[in-house]
């Protein structure tokens, strides 16, 4: 299931213009807002793709969400393989940031 959530639990950046590193790694290289997926977006919102565990009424337990407990949701959809990228392409850095992400 894709999922949209608010970041409400973040204050805005100042400067969208400015240059980070993605999640403050030095080794890895500066990149602007929209080549990475950290947090602190113009909109405030964030997507990811997790496994629904459970559904019990209105709750869902998932695995391998992408926030915070508590992140108000705003829209939820299901994953449709023909919809989804036939070849995606991504900088190297990206599979170097991804190696220990969910171990972290």
């Amino acid at each position: 299931m894709e999922v949209l959530f608010f970041f409400d639990r973040l204050a805005e950046r100042e400067d969208y213009r400015q240059l980070l590193r993605p999640r403050g790694r030095a080794d890895l290289p500066e990149v602007g807002v929209f080549a990475d997926r950290g947090p602190r977006r113009p909109n405030r919102i964030g997507c990811t793709i997790c496994e629904i565990v459970s559904a019990r009424g209105r709750e869902l337990r998932v695995r391998g969400l992408d926030a915070v407990n508590g992140t108000p949701v705003l829209d939820i959809k299901p994953v449709i393989r023909q919809f989804l990228p036939r070849h995606i392409r991504q900088p190297e850095w990206g599979d170097r940031l991804m190696a220990e992400y969910f171990s972290s």
